[in-house]
């Protein structure tokens, strides 16, 4: 039978007791983790988020009422207990920070019962996902994703600290907006007021921070709810938060030197991690070339080489087609692997198909010293050496070759470099590695739309020496945009903004804009830039990933307290719902159905 406080007031937090309060009157409240009745003593593991501290109800000394009370306790019982702090009388236990004392309970209250959960609260569980996420109250009473929580509030809290003793403003943005192309799908509101207009839950602030820098605050930041209506995966969700900044009277590197300041002050205030500045930079043309990704993992080498001049006019067609069509022949070299089964090839060439390439070619280098290959005998001998001499192999090496246009190389090799150093343990997963990717390509074009699109947003600024290449080759104007890169992941992004209007317009030209259209979509914006506005520059860093990441948790959803799974639903609310008939009468809005794919 759940009972009252009857005024009693906790004195601290579990964990929170020591040996310094040796002998001293204290009350605990929290979840019993679990109790062992040993003869006439009872052990209560008690627990809140601080930790769990030893409980003894001793049936010499204490009163035969709390006792049998204690008796009944059960695992996530909510109790309230006074005693008084000794140390152990049995064995220490090393692994709690409560684990040279406990509290010998004079009183017991049982706030509330609990049934038997589903699953053990406790760290280390194997409960399917599914099954936490509907439960995710429990879930979240766990060791693992407490400590992410309080981790991702400390970083918040860091964050503010720092920003605005840089002088920044943490100022809102609007979360019920204006729809824009260019981007992931929104999420749209319906308006009741305005029947048959929606607004969109914003993606990112972006020309809200843009207007704010217009408006003269000079230096913002937000830690702000975005939401994106797209595919999710381990590490994405449709509503997530960002550390969002922009600055004005700024230049690159007046951002990069910021950011770097508060990544180094966050890694060694959350996890005594030096991070050595300045971190690296590399250019996008040379991330791709040397891991075939521009979120480059760098915590290992196998770096992709460039073989295509090695194998011209070679006589392998799959080569040569690739060459003649624009496109390249690159490798890896898998070192250690050259004895690899042949099954296991066959799984690579798979995946490499999955991913868009019609093959893969090899060349094993048996550690017999012994060679075989998939194309070797269309190659002379002597290319075939100047092929093994460019992949630096040798014997025990798997060699592995892309021949197609660069893209589909780049993501090939890029992804079999990945898949390949998790299976031959070749990552540090100790190791923090940073790098700045800059001068990304400005646009990409896209043969759905057949049309330029812009890589980051239509308003990041071109590097002023490749504007000429806007009206003659604008696939090779590259961005003034940097993204911050950790361990394969890109963790933040931004660029230096377009404040001219001159440019503005060529930009949208580009992207296929009408001037009417582009007056449609952003008129409030180019109708801010009318009265005076500064040059600006900006980033945006990912929370729920940097948090992942410095936690080292295995999914993003271990660091949001209540996420979504991949369909955007949640387990735990049943969202989305249906609503009543009435609602969206008020709105206008009326539901139809539609036959489903298996139809």
């Amino acid at each position: 039978m759940a009972e009252s406080m009857k005024g009693l007031k906790r004195t601290a937090r579990c964990a929170e007791i020591s040996k310094e309060m040796l002998e001293k009157e204290v009350t605990v409240m929290g979840w019993v983790q679990k109790n062992r009745i040993k003869g006439g003593i009872i052990f209560v593991d008690l627990r809140d988020r601080s930790g769990i501290i030893q409980i003894i109800f001793d049936e010499s000394t204490v009163d035969k009422a709390v006792f049998d009370k204690a008796y009944k306790l059960r695992s996530e019982f909510v109790i309230a207990v006074t005693g008084k702090v000794n140390l152990r009388a049995g064995a220490v236990n090393p692994n709690l920070k409560t684990g040279e004392i406990e509290i010998n309970a004079e009183s017991l209250v049982v706030l509330s019962e609990s049934e038997t959960p589903p699953f053990p609260v406790e760290a280390g569980i194997k409960t399917d996902e599914q099954i936490r996420l509907k439960y995710r109250t429990l879930d979240l009473r766990r060791p693992e994703l407490q400590n992410a929580l309080k981790m991702r509030s400390k970083i918040s809290n860091i964050t503010r600290q720092f920003l605005e003793e840089e002088g920044f403003l943490e100022i809102e943005t609007p979360i019920l907006t204006k729809s824009t192309p260019e981007g992931a799908r929104d999420y749209l509101v319906p308006s009741r007021v305005h029947n048959g207009s929606f607004y969109a839950l914003p993606q990112s602030p972006q020309l809200f921070k843009q207007l704010l820098m217009c408006a003269g605050y000079d230096r913002y930041f937000q830690i702000a709810r975005c939401f994106r209506d797209e595919d999710l995966r381990a590490d994405r969700q449709p509503e997530f938060t960002q550390i969002d900044m922009e600055l004005s009277f700024v230049d690159e590197e007046d951002v990069i030197d910021v950011n770097e300041r508060l990544l180094k002050k966050l890694f060694k205030e959350v996890l005594d991690v030096d991070v050595t500045l300045p971190i690296q930079r590399i250019t996008w043309q040379e991330a791709m070339d040397r891991f075939g990704s521009d979120k480059p993992d760098m915590r290992f080498g196998m770096e992709l080489k460039d073989v295509s001049k090695v194998v011209e006019g070679c006589g392998f067609g799959v080569f040569t087609g690739a060459l003649e069509n624009g496109g390249s022949v690159r490798a890896i070299n898998v070192k250690g692997a050259g004895d690899m089964p042949r099954k296991k090839i066959d799984a690579l060439v798979e995946t490499a198909k999955e991913i868009g390439a019609k093959g893969l070619a090899y060349i094993q280098l048996k550690s017999d010293g012994t060679m075989k290959s998939s194309f070797t005998k269309f190659l002379s001998e002597e290319t075939t050496s100047e092929l093994i001499k460019a992949c630096e192999g040798e014997a025990n090496d798997l060699l592995l070759f892309a021949a197609d246009k660069n893209k589909i190389v780049w993501d090939v090799l890029g992804t079999l470099r990945l898949q390949l150093a998790h299976e031959f343990n070749l990552i540090n997963e100790d190791e923090f590695k940073f790098a700045w990717i800059t001068e990304f390509p400005l646009l990409e074009w896209s043969d759905t739309e057949n049309r330029y699109l812009a890589m980051h947003h239509p308003f990041t600024m071109p590097m002023e020496e490749d504007l000429p290449l806007l009206d003659t080759d604008p696939g090779a104007v590259r961005a003034r945009a940097y993204d911050i890169v950790l361990n394969g992941n890109e963790i933040g992004g931004g660029s230096v903004r377009i404040h001219q209007n001159d440019i503005q317009e060529r930009m949208f030209k580009e992207l296929g804009f009408t001037e009417e259209r582009a007056w449609e979509n952003f008129g409030f914006l180019l109708n801010s830039f009318k009265y005076g506005v500064p040059p600006h520059a900006g980033l945006a860093y990912g929370l729920d990933r940097l948090v992942m990441l410095m936690s080292k948790s295995e999914s993003i959803r271990d660091v949001i307290a209540f996420p979504k799974v991949k369909d955007a639903s949640c387990m735990l609310t049943g969202a989305p719902d249906l609503v009543e008939e009435g609602q969206l009468e008020e709105l206008g809005i009326s539901c139809i159905e539609t036959e489903s794919e298996e139809n």
